[in-house]
């Protein structure tokens, strides 16, 4: 029996973008159907993201002239992780499988057959991977590497030069869906659930259009959510350093004492000034860390929805983890339907 595949696509402010890859994510899926690899209900959905521009009304016009495009729309902005959460619950209900990708057209999209060969050879999870980073500038090369490598050595499982172009399969986001924290970071959560997985590598392309949403800004702060929400190593290396620290200034008593009892003199304010800096240093990084895990913590004991629905481009149908449908619209009214956000 053919799988049903939907191919989740987060979208924001993508209005120059989406109207040149959306053929392109067609092609491809009716491409899988005329070889017989999926089912002809498989469907391409987009997630508009709390969209400020004509994202939604695009997504709209689609799906009313092609049957192959569905949409849903957030209420309002809540990230790209939140986006692809909520594109793959919907698809859970719906489908066999499901391939995120972004709509930016970086993502070679013909990688996708090979990823849903794979799992028909058995492989719950598929990896859609960068076999080079060739056309990186040096910095972004050198910091990806680095970022993944962190990762890794903090205890968090990471795929190198994996992002969130991957292929899952029901069964995965059926126990995807149990898993309940609201601080996201998807690339090192699927690695957790465990299963058969493989990867596919593909060589990444510019952006087809528009700008990327995406800043360095944005990178840094990705990382230091994958880290805090998969590891606690940061906290261990507080309690090292606390301990090194403690060791050092004991060091330094049994120093002064030993100089003072043999009629030495201790240098004044120079070894007290860098003392205070290091220590000073070192406890406000301390915080730091703490701070970003008891924020998370906060935001975990408030068991607020990951994202909430406003409209769909189909009918209502089946429930959604994690998030809450506020309303809905049926296909038919989709022409007259407007961004809620």
């Amino acid at each position: 029996m053919k799988p049903i595949l939907w191919i989740v696509i987060p979208c924001y402010n993508e209005e120059e973008v989406l109207p040149v890859t959306a053929g392109l994510f067609k092609d491809e899926l009716r491409l899988l159907m005329e070889k017989g690899k999926v089912s002809g209900e498989s469907r391409v959905l987009f997630v508009n993201d709390g969209s400020r521009d004509a994202t939604w009304d695009l997504i709209l016009k689609l799906a009313s002239e092609n049957e192959e495009f569905e949409g849903v729309t957030l209420s309002r902005n809540r990230g790209h992780q939140n986006a692809v959460y909520a594109g793959l619950m919907e698809a859970k209900e719906r489908a066999d499988i499901a391939i995120s990708i972004d709509c930016d057209g970086q993502d070679d999209i013909s990688a996708m057959e090979a990823m849903v060969d794979a799992y028909a050879e058995g492989c719950d999870i598929v990896y859609g991977v960068r076999s080079a980073r060739k056309d990186d500038t040096f910095f972004k090369r050198t910091s990806a590497h680095a970022f993944y490598g962190l990762m890794n050595k903090m205890g968090a499982e990471v795929v190198y030069d994996h992002a969130d172009y991957r292929l899952v399969s029901k069964r995965v986001l059926e126990a995807f869906s149990d898993y309940r924290e609201v601080n996201l970071f998807l690339r090192g959560m699927f690695p957790l659930i465990g299963f058969k997985s493989t990867s596919v590598y593909y060589e990444r392309h510019e952006r087809m259009a528009g700008k990327s949403h995406y800043p360095l800004s944005k990178m840094f702060h990705l990382a230091v959510d994958g880290i805090t929400s998969l590891s606690v190593k940061p906290l261990h290396i507080i309690s090292f350093l606390g301990a090194l620290t403690a060791l050092f200034g004991l060091g330094c008593i049994v120093w002064v004492v030993v100089r003072w009892m043999m009629g030495g003199t201790v240098a004044g304010w120079p070894s007290t000034l860098c003392a205070i800096c290091l220590l000073g240093g070192i406890q406000l990084l301390s915080i730091g860390v703490l701070g970003e895990y008891v924020g998370k913590i906060y935001m975990e004991t408030k068991q607020r929805p990951r994202y909430c629905l406003s409209e769909r481009t189909y009918a209502e149908g089946g429930k959604v983890d994690g998030g809450r449908v506020l309303s809905s619209r049926p296909k038919d009214d989709s022409e007259n339907a407007g961004s809620e956000d």
